[in-house]
């Protein structure tokens, strides 16, 4: 029987424009409600950003936010892991010296951090996933620790950008989730992780979990679970980690498939 519901979002739960079906999304919440199921969100949107995409009713759900390196529920975090400053701001240098040209998102507790110098079109971009954003001159500046840091490579050059951060590969977990992105948390701290730390503390095994993804990232997120399902659209290592395959994120294809198993069970 299923207990606990975990989604991706972007390429997942959300559509090609970064919204959901929302005529459709109150069925599928009052189903998992009178069947007690807790719903989940895993993303590396800001937890923030999750709350003003989903609104008030996002307090009942458990956010795994900034790359599942946090949890909140009813508004307040439950867990987070961080990178220590010293050791975020010699993988930043690191980047930004191999290939200047990429964006760097430095998430702390208090919000994402982006350099000044990026333009109004990027900082649009960033705001989709954060409602937090400051810009600074300089990242060898900040004081905060790091919940996360991300590297946005327009060019899609992260799969060449990753192996020069491998003197740190033992004290974080770094993974390129699309050619474009590369994300950046605390050393084994992933949605695999988190979810195990989530499915602990609701008593809930993998037998009762059933999760989506569509990213390299998803991967360990497909591991948790013994009802794992990859989007058509996400990539091919993702889905041959998962047990099964179902629609795209433009078919609203989580929700549909949410309604199916959910109506067997009741």
């Amino acid at each position: 029987m299923i207990k606990l519901i975990i989604t991706d979002l972007d390429g997942t739960f959300l559509n090609s424009h970064g919204d959901y079906n929302r005529q459709l999304f109150p069925t599928v919440r009052r189903m998992m409600q009178v069947q007690g199921v807790a719903f989940a969100l895993c993303t590396g949107k800001q937890c923030e950003r999750v709350e003003e995409l989903f609104g008030s009713q996002a307090r009942d759900f458990w956010i795994l936010g900034d790359s599942a390196t946090r949890i909140k529920h009813q508004g307040e975090y439950v867990y987070q892991s961080l990178i220590a400053n010293a050791l975020g701001r010699e993988m930043i240098a690191c980047v930004e010296a191999v290939n200047p040209e990429v964006v760097i998102i430095a998430c702390t507790p208090v919000g994402a951090f982006v350099r000044a110098s990026v333009s109004p079109d990027m900082l649009q971009k960033v705001k989709m996933s954060y409602a937090k954003v400051t810009q600074v001159a300089d990242f060898s500046q900040m004081q905060h620790d790091f919940v996360k840091i991300s590297v946005f490579d327009i060019k899609g050059r992260c799969p060449q950008i990753k192996p020069h951060l491998a003197p740190w590969f033992d004290k974080a977990y770094i993974v390129v989730s699309e050619d474009a992105w590369i994300d950046i948390a605390d050393a084994g701290v992933h949605k695999g992780h988190t979810v195990e730390i989530l499915q602990k503390q609701l008593k809930v095994s993998a037998e009762e979990t059933l999760v989506f993804g569509d990213g390299l990232n998803d991967i360990e997120l497909m591991t948790r679970a013994t009802w794992s399902f990859a989007m058509r659209n996400g990539f091919e290592e993702t889905k041959r980690a998962a047990n099964f395959i179902t629609g795209t994120n433009d078919d609203d294809a989580v929700m549909t498939t949410i309604i199916r198993l959910l109506s067997l069970q009741a």
